[in-house]
């Protein structure tokens, strides 16, 4: 599969080189200079952290220069993908056994307490498992298949020579820096942005590099229609570099030192954080695997898209119609009223794109029903879409100003957030990866169809358990936070309503561990693929022949 051929593109590269040696060099001397003057202890190790990288690259560097090797503008560039693969599968799971402990710790608060391990608390590891699970997994999982939809649908490689290598190592890097940030205490406090300014400095870099390689590789392309998934992820990669710049302009107190203040005050930084997180959701979390909805679906069931018009439909209405839903997330704060209203009215036009959507994945099966029964990838990527189909019908519901009364800092919103992430992102990244890893190494097939199927269940059933739980706990919670008795008193303490939720605590537990033990059956899988094992089993769907009398 390396050597596939595919027309010329060109010179073979190699003119990036020498600016990236002079970055990897420029950046060394700055993280050895803030190493040095320093007198914070957090910036000290974040700046060895950024040396030793910059130092490890640089050899890397060299050694690809003195080896010769000349990279083949004939064939695709697989290697960062395969990296992708590992990388994804890496911390994925590392962000579900985060998200395990931190369920555990909220249903046994005095077992999972360690007051002299500041970085084992929730506060530290819940941020963990949020940027774990969405950046890292997701993050890689859509850098590693952006690049494979790209060379495929464009026939042509990755632009920019080695450059899509310093994009994986640099994310990969920024991945680190945040994690290791956020158990040593380095945070700015805002959700989804929890990283200092230089962690976010060094993230807008390489994302500039990534929107260079992508585009790039669009502006050479040998088939002269650009394909809808492609679409998709430029509009992520766009955006959330749009994004993540605003939202993330501060002022830091030193050069050298961990701590910064937002430049926005008051109810416009609130505002501006809301716009920034629920675009990160639809851009990051959504379009950007719509993108793998719209490729991989269609290459798993051989089937063209049910509507090709109906997907640029998609594209158009979803970017414009999200842009404007955050302000939903401040119902009743200071932000005035005619901006929660414009939130709250744009989430709810929001539902007819994503339906439209949701209907093109689930209709390019017509006719091809049936692999259903044979295919357990394909059973992945159909329950990710129903998922995402419920998942867009809620989140508008739940944007109502009187549901939100109800639904807002409750567990109803932490079982919206999860439907989606667990099962609209997880499966049809889990479809995606199941998908590629035969392909990339060039096997016969994967290892076993049968782990997939106890993938699949574990996993739903492990969905299913934490968003019912966390429905029925939400709505439990926000009905005795609001029950007043004829004095006007509230009837329920905090504390009652806290252990009221236990039993529910415990089923989110007992789904987030069934959702991580089908990550690690999938982790081995996907390694005795590579090995180039196959698994002796009986085809999905066979029935066993009964001996004849």
């Amino acid at each position: 599969m390396n050597a596939t051929n595919i027309q010329p593109a060109g010179s073979q590269g190699g003119g990036e080189i020498p600016f990236i040696g002079a970055f990897l060099g420029v950046g060394s001397l700055l993280a050895l200079i803030v190493a040095a003057r320093t007198s914070d202890p957090l910036m000290g190790a974040h700046a060895m952290m950024f040396l030793i990288a910059f130092v490890a690259g640089s050899f890397a560097l060299i050694q690809h220069i003195s080896s010769g090797k000349r990279l083949d503008p004939n064939t695709y560039e697989m290697g960062v993908i395969k990296a992708g693969v590992f990388a994804s599968t890496f911390w994925g799971i590392a962000g579900f056994l985060v998200g395990v402990i931190i369920a555990a710790q909220l249903a046994f608060p005095n077992l999972f307490y360690f007051p002299d391990f500041g970085w084992t608390n929730f506060g530290r590891l819940r941020p963990l498992h949020t940027s774990a699970v969405i950046f890292a997994f997701g993050g890689n999982v859509l850098i590693a298949t952006s690049f494979y939809v790209a060379q495929r649908t464009c026939r042509t490689r990755l632009f920019g020579g080695i450059t899509p290598w310093l994009v994986f190592w640099g994310y990969n890097l920024f991945i680190v820096i945040a994690a290791t940030g956020y158990l040593m205490g380095v945070t700015q406090s805002k959700e989804y942005a929890e990283p200092e300014w230089y962690a976010d400095l060094w993230l807008t870099i390489v994302w500039v590099a990534y929107l260079v390689v992508f585009l790039g590789t669009l502006l050479k392309r040998k088939e002269p229609h650009i394909y809808v998934a492609n679409w998709f992820y430029l509009a992520f990669i766009v955006t959330i570099a749009m994004l993540h710049i605003v939202n993330n302009l501060s002022v830091p107190v030193s050069l050298v030192g961990t701590k910064s203040y937002s430049l926005f005050p008051g109810v416009q930084d609130a505002l501006t954080q809301w716009w920034y997180g629920h675009n990160a959701v639809g851009f990051f979390l959504t379009a950007g695997f719509l993108g793998i909805m719209y490729y991989f679906i269609p290459k798993r069931v051989e089937r063209p898209i049910y509507s090709y018009r109906l997907s640029i439909i998609h594209f158009w209405a979803l970017i414009f119609i999200y842009i404007w839903a955050g302000p939903h997330h401040l119902h009743y704060t200071a932000l005035p009223e005619w901006a929660q209203t414009l939130g709250m009215t744009f989430s709810i036009m929001l539902w007819m794109p994503s339906w439209g959507g949701m209907i093109n994945g689930l209709m390019t099966l017509s006719g091809a029903w049936d692999k259903l029964r044979t295919d357990p990838i394909l059973r992945m990527m159909v329950i990710a879409v129903a998922f995402y189909g419920m998942s867009t019908f809620e989140g508008p519901v739940m944007s109502i100003r009187a549901v939100n009364s109800l639904s807002h800092y409750t567990d109803w919103t932490i079982g919206h957030v999860h439907s989606g992430a667990l099962g609209w992102v997880g499966m049809i990244s889990f479809g995606a990866l199941y998908f590629l890893t035969p392909r990339l190494w060039d096997r016969e097939r994967l290892y076993s169809l049968r782990l997939i199927n106890w993938h699949f269940w574990l996993a739903t059933i492990g969905i299913v358990l934490y968003a019912s739980a966390m429905w029925v706990s939400g709505i439990m919670q926000g009905l005795m936070w609001r029950e007043y008795d004829q004095e006007g008193f509230l009837v329920y303490s905090f504390v009652e309503t806290v252990e009221a939720m236990h039993p529910y605590y415990l089923i989110r537990a007992l789904g987030g561990t069934l959702y991580l033990t089908g990550a690690l059956i999938m982790a081995f899988n996907l390694w005795k693929t590579i090995r180039g094992d196959i698994r002796q089993e009986a085809p999905m769907g066979a029935v066993a022949m009964q001996p004849a009398e």
